[in-house]
């Protein structure tokens, strides 16, 4: 049987510059609407509506309406991953001014991958929760040690909580920038949002970093034993 035609239909969804760049921008997880998804993607509100609704077609993003206005979001944890994939294998982009090199390197250094944290900070924490042994890897899913679990508890997350929620619990995400992994599903997300209610770190509008505050730096160094 030759090559499933459904997967070329996805591929040429992710084949076009204007969606790729839409979808990569709404790898945060977030609702954007067409007007700042167009903005993102550098082409007119007209054509970037063209291009979600294929996006919303082929199921890789979906659209929730409020009242006359449309928000768009990737379809599901399962298509960041996928993005993310494709990101791990890409080529850099083509760095052509000062602002583009800022921006990437504050998406290498932290960043949003749908729900969770990625970049260098994903990986320096997933790295600091396995070498304290709160962690172990096994099949690409991390597995929370007896020690974790007292850990995470005295932090202030809700383990039974975050088990509850109809996902991936703890697996492993590759990351495009580190080509390591960092910790993704319930559990990752339950870290990143635990993380911005105590200030230890903010959102960067318009792209999907997120930046360490002073009292984030202190309580990375301090809890968690690493340097940001």
């Amino acid at each position: 049987m030759g090559i499933n035609p459904n997967m070329a239909e996805i591929a040429s969804l992710l084949g076009e510059t204007s969606r790729a760049t839409m979808l990569a921008s709404m790898m945060d997880g977030r609702f954007h609407t067409a007007s700042e998804l167009a903005y993102m993607a550098a082409i007119k509100p007209q054509t970037a509506s063209f291009h979600l609704a294929k996006l919303v077609e082929g199921k890789l993003v979906r659209v929730e309406k409020q009242g006359r206005h449309r928000y768009f979001q990737l379809a599901g944890e399962e298509i960041a991953q996928l993005l993310e994939s494709f990101l791990a294998i890409s080529p850099p982009p083509e760095v052509r001014s000062l602002k583009q090199s800022s921006q990437m390197k504050l998406l290498q250094d932290a960043r949003t991958c749908y729900d969770h944290l990625a970049g260098k900070l994903g990986v320096q924490l997933t790295e600091s929760l396995l070498n304290a042994g709160f962690l172990r890897l096994e099949e690409k899913q991390f597995l929370i040690t007896a020690e974790g679990a007292q850990f995470f508890s005295d932090f202030g997350l809700d383990l039974d909580d975050l088990k509850r929620k109809r996902r991936s619990f703890s697996h492993a995400c590759l990351d495009w920038s580190e080509r390591r992994y960092h910790i993704a599903g319930a559990l990752g997300q339950g870290i990143l949002a635990h993380f911005l209610s105590l200030g230890w770190v903010t959102r960067v509008p318009s792209i999907r970093a997120i930046k360490v505050t002073e009292k984030g730096r202190a309580g990375f160094k301090e809890i968690f034993k690493f340097d940001v």
